[in-house]
């Protein structure tokens, strides 16, 4: 089963420390909804730019993307 990777973009000064919240909220997202085969995380592409992400199964990509809008997506390869 092929996954994807929802991610969330957050630039400034801030968006390291954004991100990283914002990952703490996509597992309360998991939990809260039951969810299971779910990973989260944030990364810092720079000092000014920083995603948290979410990676999927495809199959229940439709209703995770819907409920929490992504900035964007991509496939996931580890």
């Amino acid at each position: 089963m092929r996954k994807l990777k929802l991610i969330w973009d957050f630039k400034g000064p801030n968006g390291i420390k954004i991100a990283e919240h914002h990952a703490i909220h996509l597992n309360e997202f998991i939990e809260a909804e039951n969810y299971e085969d779910l990973s989260t995380g944030f990364e810092a592409l720079n000092e000014f730019h920083a995603i948290a992400f979410l990676i999927t199964p495809e199959d229940q990509m439709k209703p995770i993307r819907d409920a929490l809008k992504p900035h964007r997506g991509q496939v996931y390869s580890q």
